[in-house]
């Protein structure tokens, strides 16, 4: 399809208002970060890097950096390996409800994230801790963070195993393989860079994540954006935590358009 000029320059238009939309608020965050006064002020009077310093020697951020990382790990870890098992389930075999499942599984990323921590945070005071002794700490907030990072995991998954022939992993059983075998040398290589690729953006979701973790998090367990947001301004730390979500997002989306094409190229 040819486009006009007129047109052409329609559509660019529209697509630098909406990046500059997006992407300016960002910008003046990470502007301020450098900013000489204290108060989150624009444009900046001056610039400086000494709150850079004193972010990366302030005990409170790294503690709470650190615990934003190992949440993260441990909740991509468990939606790596539930939501590629889930996938698998959901389009290699047939059984009585899988589209409610595959349904329910997708729908706490569609919900507003207050509405997911109200929940969470219900299902807490009402069935775990009353029948399992699960209070609020480590193990509800890992679970609250499973419940948006296995979607993106599941998804990248299942749309890789849809592109890929079922005959082939039929084929290999018909050489005398077995289920193991069949996934370690068939279909895990078909699908790494789609779980790679979900397991990057798992963990920028996660690390970034601050509404479901105000609900589920324990007493004296704060991670980064929620340790930025109870001191209302850290445009230093703020800016951290956007560089550090952006290159889980990025890797994932290039690692995706590589393969993509990579498989373009096979097919020509």
């Amino acid at each position: 399809m040819t486009l006009s000029r007129g047109s052409r320059l329609l559509l660019l238009a529209l697509l630098s208002l909406g990046l500059v939309f997006l992407y300016l608020p960002l910008m003046i965050v990470v502007i301020n970060s450098f900013n000489v006064s204290q108060s989150f002020a624009f444009p900046p009077s001056g610039l400086t890097v000494e709150w850079w310093g004193k972010a990366f020697h302030d005990s409170e951020a790294i503690a709470a950096f650190t615990r934003s990382i190992v949440l993260a790990s441990i909740a991509t870890l468990v939606s790596l390996v539930l939501g590629t098992a889930l996938s698998f389930s959901i389009q290699r075999y047939q059984w009585f409800g899988r589209e409610s499942i595959s349904f329910l599984v997708v729908l706490p990323i569609a919900l507003p994230g207050i509405v997911t921590g109200i929940a969470l945070a219900a299902s807490v005071r009402t069935v775990l801790d009353p029948y399992l002794g699960i209070s609020f700490g480590w193990v509800t907030l890992i679970l609250g963070h499973v419940t948006f990072t296995i979607v993106v995991i599941y998804n990248n998954a299942l749309a890789r195993l849809r592109r890929m022939a079922g005959s082939i992993e039929q084929a290999s059983m018909d050489l005398g393989a077995d289920s193991f075998q069949t996934f370690r040398f068939i279909t895990f290589p078909a699908i790494r860079g789609a779980l790679v690729a979900g397991a990057l953006l798992a963990f920028g979701l996660s690390f970034d994540e601050i509404i479901v973790t105000r609900f589920v998090a324990g007493p004296g367990i704060e991670t980064l954006p929620l340790w930025i947001f109870n001191s209302l301004f850290r445009p230093t730390e703020a800016t951290v935590v956007i560089l550090l979500s952006i290159v889980p997002i990025w890797a994932s989306q290039r690692l995706s358009n590589e393969e993509d094409a990579g498989r373009g190229g096979g097919l020509m």
